[in-house]
Parts: C-alpha cells; sequence; structure tokens
C-alpha cells in the first residue's frame, strides 16, 4: 500500500517538472528565438550597440548603411525590424557571385524599405564591402558583397541577425569544385538545337543529388544558364581551397562517326602524389564503366584552355561523348544516360579521395 501511494506520487512530481520544463521552453522561445535556415549554434560575443552612433548615411536610395565604427563584437550584426521571426529569415550563399543574401519573407516586406533606409548594419565588416536591399515577390532581400567565399554560422536573436564568415575549409574536410562547362551565349557543340550547355548542367544537377547525401562539399560554377569567366571558375577552386575541380564538355567533330569518353588534363603543372593526369584517368575510367562505354583515352589540354590551364589544385576535364554521333547524341539527351554518366563522375570522386588518403 505505501509502495503504491510511493509511485503516485513519484509520478505527480515527474509530471509537475515535465510541464515546469515545457513553459521554460516555450517562454524562452517566444523571447529569444534561434533558427535561421542552416543555422549554427553558438553564442553572441556581445550585445547590439546602443543608438548613440550615429548611422553611416547611405549614398544611393537602397544602399544599405553600414556602420563600420562600432565593432564591439566578432559578428557580422543585420538589425531586423520589429515582429520578424527567425522562421522568415533565409541566409542564400550566392558564392559565385561572393554575396551574402538575407531574405525575410513577409507580408509586410514592403514595409520593412524605410527600416533599412534608416538602419545600419554593424559589428564586424571587415569582410563586407557594400550592401543594397530588393523588394522582391513578398520577402525584401538584403544583398551584401563579400571579399571573398565564406561560410557562414549564424544566430537570431533580440531582433538582430549574428552572422560568422567562416573560411570554407574550416567547415568542411572535403572539398570539390564542379564546373558545367558553357553557359549563356556560348552554347558548347550544337546539333539541331541540343545544346551542350544544357547536357552538362543536367549532368551537374543529377551530381548535386547524389553528393547532397555525401560528407563531400561541392561548389558548382553554376547551376542554370549563365556564363561564368574562366577565372571565376578558377577563383572559385581557390577560394574554397578545393581538393580537386571537375570540369564537365561535350566533344564535337566534323567526322561524324567519332564516339566516347575522354578525359583533359594538364600536364604541364605537375601536382605530386595524387595529381591533374591521376584525376583524368580515374574520371575516364569510372564514366566508361558507368555507361558500358567507349575509352577515347587521356588528352593534354591546350594552352588555350584557361581553366585547367590556370588552376593549382589536382584538374581535369571528362568530355561525355560526341553530340555530333548521331547514336551518342541520342544517349546525352536521355536522364537515364545523365545519372549513369554523374554515377561515374560520382565514383572518381570516391576513389580519388580513398588514394588521397593511402
Amino acid at each position: 500500500m505505501q509502495q503504491n501511494s510511493l509511485m503516485k506520487s513519484t509520478l505527480v512530481y515527474c509530471i509537475l517538472f515535465v510541464a515546469a520544463a515545457m513553459s521554460v521552453m516555450l517562454y524562452y522561445a517566444a523571447t529569444k528565438t534561434v533558427g535561421v535556415t542552416d543555422l549554427a549554434q553558438d553564442e553572441v560575443v556581445s550585445s547590439p550597440p546602443s543608438g548613440e552612433t550615429a548611422p553611416v548615411t547611405p549614398t544611393q536610395e537602397n544602399e544599405i548603411s553600414i556602420n563600420r565604427a562600432e565593432k564591439n563584437t566578432n559578428y557580422f550584426c543585420v538589425p531586423m525590424p520589429e515582429g520578424v521571426k527567425a522562421e522568415e529569415v533565409v541566409l542564400e550563399n550566392h558564392y559565385m557571385d561572393k554575396e551574402l543574401w538575407v531574405g525575410i519573407g513577409s507580408a509586410r516586406a514592403q514595409d520593412y524599405e524605410d527600416f533599412y533606409k534608416t538602419n545600419s548594419v554593424y559589428g564586424n565588416c571587415n569582410n563586407v564591402t557594400d550592401g543594397r536591399f530588393e523588394l522582391e515577390e513578398e520577402r525584401i532581400c538584403l544583398r551584401f558583397a563579400l571579399t571573398g567565399v565564406y561560410e557562414y554560422r549564424s544566430i537570431f536573436e533580440d531582433q538582430t541577425l549574428y552572422v560568422e564568415f567562416v573560411p570554407s575549409k574550416e567547415v568542411y574536410e572535403k572539398i570539390i569544385v564542379i564546373d558545367p562547362a558553357y553557359g549563356g551565349d556560348e552554347r558548347g557543340v550544337t546539333v539541331d538545337r541540343v545544346m551542350s550547355k544544357d547536357i552538362t548542367l543536367d549532368i551537374a544537377k543529377a551530381l548535386k543529388t547524389m553528393f547532397d547525401e555525401s560528407d563531400i562539399k561541392v561548389y558548382y560554377t553554376r547551376m542554370d544558364d549563365n556564363n561564368p569567366s574562366s577565372a571565376d571558375r578558377v577563383d572559385l577552386a581557390m577560394e574554397t581551397k578545393a581538393d580537386m575541380l571537375i570540369r564537365i564538355e561535350v566533344s564535337g567533330d566534323e567526322n561524324s562517326k567519332l564516339y566516347g569518353t575522354s578525359a583533359v588534363y594538364n600536364s604541364k603543372y605537375f601536382i605530386p602524389g595524387f595529381g591533374n593526369v591521376e584525376l583524368a584517368d580515374l574520371l575516364e575510367r569510372e564514366v566508361v564503366t558507368s555507361i558500358s562505354g567507349k575509352a577515347g583515352g587521356l588528352i593534354e589540354s591546350e594552352p588555350s584552355d584557361e581553366v585547367l590551364g590556370s588552376a593549382t589544385v589536382p584538374a581535369a576535364a571528362i568530355r561525355v561523348g560526341y553530340l555530333t554521333n548521331s547514336q551518342e547524341a541520342i544517349l546525352l539527351q536521355r536522364e537515364d544516360y545523365i545519372k549513369r554518366i554523374a554515377e561515374g563522375i560520382y565514383n572518381a570522386v570516391v576513389k580519388a579521395y580513398e588514394q588521397r588518403e593511402k
């Protein structure tokens, strides 16, 4: 009897404890929200500055003023309009443009325009060159130009977004750059309205699906129909300290009977251990195996190849087939064939890391 009474008392105390804990959690969530997309849990070094320091006057109507005098925190601080919640804030890493976009989605987005005309960003602004805001459909987007390519740790607290800029290698152990060739006005080999630029982009998108489930961080030089300069493509690998750069190309020739997969490398830049030729060899072998195709061999890059010629990390281009060959052209338009090409590239990267670790 006494034992039953003790058990009931214990149960009551447990229920009361859980209820109290839930109340504290709900109060904390209501008063101190932390929950920005891809947010890394961290602590703010210091509190926001007081209103005593005069803001920097913007020179353009949509420019965000930057108060570089207020440096009492290690974070780049973006004040948020009253009522904005953490779940309405999205950070976008536009690394090819070296920009951080902070999107605030709300039906009240138009009301926030005046807020950013009169409120400055502040804190550690060393990595920020300028800022501007743009009104979009149901959101306002704050666009900050940066000095380089970074990853971010962020906190939303006390109506302020705190952002820490972090070099890629401090966040990811394994980093590669995938470079879908061509884009924009540069279509590559084109046959009957089938363009190489679309094929390389489709392969990159298939690769993204695979790499997103892995422990390998991938930066893509393009994921739409634009055409970054050769310098920008190479610069991405340099900025992120990538372990390798893989370019995706499509072949073409006046001889329509030519077909097969080949890989291109720069023999003039030697990297001890695992370098350009080793990467090219892996790419060719794995893609050919994946598609059950014909190996076209390894090819030395031309002096005019600015991407492979300038890269100082292991770099190679995989030429996935001839668009000028009628049979291969049909294959290169098939979704399942694109996926198999991507699987070959993915397998080559995995084996490349295995070789590097030996």
